[in-house]
């Protein structure tokens, strides 16, 4: 019985190629393409994942790891890495580990486990040196989140450049009391903290010192963006521009904004972070940093195919593009 080795062979291209090709995969030249579909015509090979599943030559089964799927950035980019696994016959099941570290090392046990075949982690809660030794059960991938020595692909953004871009247009609006709300610590290390040096060195050139009682951690929801319009509220010195880390804190502050009779963005500016449809629908229309969410879930579910299909695949950042998008919160 043919082999993918025998296609690639008589094809004269890498098994690599001939695991795009047989898996619909994009950027494989039409030459490629038909000298694949050539060789496995005289062949006479058909791919067979039920299968070779069963032989253990094949995976078809992804495990995603999200902090909170009701957050729809997740949401989103779960649909996009679903939609492709589908296209090349994988199945994808989803891990809400809720920023719990132990629910996070209960889902990558099955990896070991082999109950999945494949990990994409779109957040991380373990130190690397703790998720790492999972990595020999199965590929890991980094998606949206990322740690600088880790040893396997990332499909990330410039978080630093979004809060930078977001922080300097608000600083070119005349603020100079700019408070910002993130999902994490105000920390050197750890959790978006390129966000926070984005922010910082925004201030920074601007000759601004951050107001530590203007720094909001732990944020996430639309509630907690409405608790931190009445902790402003109850302030002397109150921050006249708000940069968040998602469109739904920054909705949620200016919900409970306009309900407290504050005028946006006169009384109070607000960014937010995504570029959800939600920015739109609000009134007035959010300002906010667009990320490609639906970019970088079709090239995380690839680069994760490449890796499954061939465990040489080179380890290599991918940084996709973020920009901001003015509308009337600013």
């Amino acid at each position: 019985m043919p082999t993918i080795y025998d296609v690639a062979k008589l094809s004269g291209l890498s098994k690599t190629t001939v695991s795009r090709v047989i898996n619909n995969h994009s950027y494989v030249s039409e030459e490629k393409k038909n000298l694949v579909l050539k060789a496995m015509k005289e062949l006479n090979y058909t791919p067979n994942p039920s299968a070779r599943k069963l032989r253990g030559q094949v995976t078809t089964t992804i495990g995603v790891i999200v902090p909170r799927i009701v957050n729809p950035f997740f949401s989103y980019l779960v649909d996009s890495i679903e939609q492709v696994a589908y296209k090349n016959g994988y199945h994808v099941l989803i891990f809400q580990s809720n920023e719990d570290k132990e629910k996070e090392l209960v889902f990558l046990n099955l990896l070991k486990t082999k109950q999945v075949d494949g990990i994409i982690m779109t957040s991380i809660e373990n130190d690397w040196s703790i998720i790492e030794p999972f990595t020999e059960s199965g590929p890991i991938l980094l998606c949206n989140e990322y740690v600088n020595n880790a040893n396997v692909p990332i499909v990330r953004l410039d978080q630093y450049k979004g809060a930078y871009i977001g922080v300097k247009h608000l600083l070119e609006k005349g603020h100079r009391k700019i408070g910002y709300c993130t999902g994490g610590l105000f920390a050197e290390e750890g959790k978006d903290k390129d966000r926070n040096q984005g922010y910082q060195k925004a201030l920074q050139e601007a000759g601004i010192e951050p107001d530590p009682k203007w720094i909001f951690v732990n944020q996430h929801s639309i509630e907690d963006g409405k608790q931190v319009v009445k902790k402003i509220l109850s302030m002397e010195d109150r921050p006249t521009a708000i940069f968040t880390g998602s469109d739904e804190i920054a909705g949620g502050m200016m919900i409970e904004a306009k309900e407290c009779g504050l005028k946006i963005p006169n009384d109070l500016a607000i960014i937010g972070f995504d570029d959800q449809p939600l920015a739109q629908m609000l009134d007035p229309k959010l300002t906010t940093i667009r990320q490609p969410i639906d970019q970088m879930g079709i090239k995380a579910m690839e680069t994760l195919i490449d890796m499954l299909n061939d465990s040489e695949v080179k380890v290599e950042t991918f940084e996709l593009p973020i920009e901001l998008v003015v509308r009337s919160s600013t």
